[in-house]
């Protein structure tokens, strides 16, 4: 612990799963409920990789009474490393309940308090069972959306109604609730098509079977952002509670630091004119679509932040290099300050759920590329329900596909209608984190849940 002058007398503990942004996810909760909370101390266990790279960007006083404590990563020693991911979650997660459960016992021991709660990645299937052998609440963290969520409850349902599916099927998704205008092809892989025994779809097949057993669910959502899935999940649940947009509940007053000038830079550029492009942090974009994205960004002249990481002039046409573009490259970018500048007049996203839900908080429509999970569900929801964004055809980055949608958004009618629609869930959003909004009031209920 740093910084802590109070001792605690309340123990919480904390299981985040080590990939992609999750940890970080569940950090950010942890973070904005440790602060009002400070007779409670959050043992926050994870990797000793993940725990070093989330301590790398939060400043040590921020933790207070945080506590990180690293656990087994599961992995033989000498591992290395694949492009499949799948391996070395599937290794992690064959040790994980017996590695969570004894780092808990050891926190136990050394502070001489027992925990009383136990918050947990919804990932963590198993964190049903260990709130059950030490007796105390379960609290998963579900930091994806409602509607993928619904879909790995319903797992079992659907695979009734459709079997296992070869490629991605068209037929309609109209016997859930909120689906009517969802095929088979907007499922994750896992559910219906692809391997349903690999790591990652058995553990969200586990999980949609468990979850009814919590004593809350928390989401990153917001409640009037789709109503029907939200009944639908209230419904199932013991109790549901939407905190997010979490872009909105910032962790600290401080923002992250900005050190590529780019609201600077924003800020010489009219509104609604610049493209910001990022994929995320797993998402691994193929060399001919970056190649066609460079492209279509030459063509049509826009400025545009472009978080990449990694050398860009692999992938510009002969005769250009960074600084003849109309543009700023930079490895990191303070994503949610970006969107929220009153430049930024369109996103081209991966379309993972905190991108989805950071462009609404910042009112900006999205050019979407998906690429695993829940991201083809998402863009169906952006394009086909929502209206607030567009996507490619046959679902890759062409030259003519990219200059066609920076157009439509920025130039034409329909983007005006996009960021109308956009603006509207964008107010929805704010008001729900007011102090009497409904992920406010969800948040107090979330603390008390967690801390008393």
């Amino acid at each position: 612990m740093v910084g802590n002058p109070k001792p605690q007398t309340h123990h919480v503990a904390v299981l985040a799963f080590p990939f992609g942004s999750h940890a970080s996810a569940l950090l950010d909760v942890v973070l904005k409920l440790a602060p009002a909370s400070p007779h409670v101390l959050f043992s926050f266990f994870t990797t000793s990789r993940a725990n070093t790279s989330l301590l790398s960007k939060v400043s040590p006083s921020s933790f207070h009474n945080v506590e990180p404590h690293d656990v087994a990563d599961g992995l033989p020693e000498g591992f290395v490393p694949s492009a499949n991911f799948e391996e070395a979650i599937g290794l992690f997660l064959k040790t994980a309940p017996g590695n969570f459960m004894t780092g808990l016992k050891n926190a136990e021991a050394a502070t001489g308090l027992k925990v009383r709660c136990l918050v947990t990645d919804a990932f963590f299937w198993f964190g049903g069972d260990m709130s059950e052998e030490i007796k105390v609440p379960w609290v998963p963290v579900w930091t994806s959306g409602p509607r993928s969520l619904l879909v790995h409850v319903e797992t079992d349902f659907i695979r009734e109604r459709v079997g296992t599916v070869t490629g991605g099927g068209k037929q309609a998704l109209d016997f859930l609730p909120g689906f009517s205008r969802f095929q088979i092809c907007d499922l994750p892989d896992g559910v219906v098509t692809g391997n349903l025994d690999s790591p990652i779809a058995t553990l969200l097949h586990k999980m949609g079977q468990k979850l009814i057993k919590a004593t809350v669910v928390a989401v990153n959502s917001f409640d009037d952002v789709d109503p029907e899935i939200e009944n639908a999940l209230k419904s199932r649940f013991q109790k549901l509670l939407n905190y997010g947009p979490m872009s909105l509940i910032s962790r600290s007053p401080q923002s992250p630091e900005d050190e590529s000038g780019c609201i600077e830079w924003l800020d010489k550029n009219k509104p609604a004119s610049v493209v910001y492009i990022a994929f995320g942090s797993a998402a691994t974009t193929p060399p001919h679509e970056l190649e066609a994205l460079a492209q279509a960004l030459i063509e049509t002249g826009f400025p545009f932040i472009w978080s990449f990481r990694g050398n860009i002039e692999d992938f510009l046409p002969k005769g250009y290099n960074k600084s003849s573009l109309n543009g700023k490259i930079v490895s990191w970018a303070p994503q949610v300050q970006v969107l929220g500048h009153a430049s930024v007049g369109v996103f081209v996203t991966h379309a993972g759920w905190n991108s989805v839900m950071e462009s609404i908080s910042g009112g900006v429509p999205m050019i979407c590329r998906p690429f695993f999970g829940d991201h083809t569900l998402n863009v169906r929801t952006i394009v086909a329900l929502w209206g607030i964004g567009t996507e490619f055809e046959g679902g890759v980055i062409t030259k003519i596909g990219m200059v066609k949608a920076l157009k439509l958004v920025l130039k034409h009618k329909e983007g005006k209608e996009m960021r109308d629609k956009i603006g509207a869930l964008k107010i929805l959003a704010q008001q729900a984190v007011e102090s009497n909004g409904s992920s406010s009031q969800a948040f107090n209920s979330l603390m008390d849940i967690v801390t008393k």
